[in-house]
């Protein structure tokens, strides 16, 4: 093992199941041996069984499918909006001045602290949870992107012009072909941050969905459940970002993406 050296594709999944199924031994030890209380900690099995409760009599299901509908729009809008402004102030320098400051400023503003503004806004409904998730991703995406496509090689840039590029063909052929495989790195890193900010939505105001389950969960000190809806949230995750990763590889093999 040395720093940087690249890790077979065997090895890696074989490390990756090793660190899971070591945190599974240590969890059950810990129940099944009454080191700690199942009031505060469900052990493995009774959390399965409660999940397959949750899933065939609960309408469990439906909560895990409004979580991702609303994960997915708030986080589509997100992206469809701030694409194309990132790449405006990533290309030119002037619309960064104008828009960057306030960029900044907002993005260190956490999500959840809207909540009380958007329900007076909008209501409790799918909006103010679509909303909350679009202020937590869109602000984070906008300057990430625009970063991304300012830190274009400028002998490419220099190089397009001399063979007589325009502006418009620029952005077009060099700048965003450039940067489209960080701006996808980009998207599914805060895609992962866009499933925090739906927890937050839904555990105020909801009637559906995974936050929503959980905190019925608590009042009934339900730990099984609540740790059966936590799971699922990360396999959920876990999926969409290797889903991504794909994705990217084949769309952009040439940067090495997704190792």
């Amino acid at each position: 093992m040395r720093p940087l050296t690249p890790v077979a594709p065997g090895t890696r999944v074989v490390l990756g199941v090793s660190f899971f199924v070591l945190f599974v031994a240590v969890w059950s030890a810990a129940t099944f041996s009454g080191f700690v209380s199942k009031t505060f900690l469900a052990d493995p099995l009774t959390m399965l069984k409660s999940g397959v409760t949750l899933l065939t009599e609960m309408g469990f299901a439906h909560d895990i499918g409004m979580t991702v509908w609303r994960v997915l729009g708030g986080f589509v809008i997100a992206a469809a909006i701030a694409l194309p402004l990132g790449v405006a102030m990533g290309a030119y320098k002037p619309v960064e001045a104008f828009f960057e400051p306030f960029v900044s400023f907002a993005r260190y503003l956490p999500a959840s602290a809207f909540i009380p503004l958007l329900i007076l806004w909008v209501g409790i409904g799918e909006a103010q949870k679509l909303a909350v998730i679009f202020i937590g991703s869109f602000f984070q995406l906008v300057l990430m992107i625009a970063v991304t496509v300012g830190n274009t090689r400028r002998d490419l840039v220099e190089a397009a012009y001399t063979l007589g590029v325009t502006d418009s063909s620029l952005i077009r052929r060099v700048l965003i072909p450039g940067a489209a495989p960080e701006i996808a790195e980009t998207l599914r890193m805060v895609l992962g941050w866009a499933w925090t900010y739906v927890i937050v939505a839904e555990l105020i105001g909801a009637s559906s969905g995974i936050g929503h389950m959980i905190t019925d969960s608590q009042a009934l000190l339900a730990t099984d459940q609540i740790i059966f809806g936590i799971i699922v949230i990360g396999l959920i995750g876990l999926v969409s970002d290797f889903g991504f990763k794909q994705a990217n590889k084949r769309l952009f093999p040439w940067a090495g993406l997704g190792r």
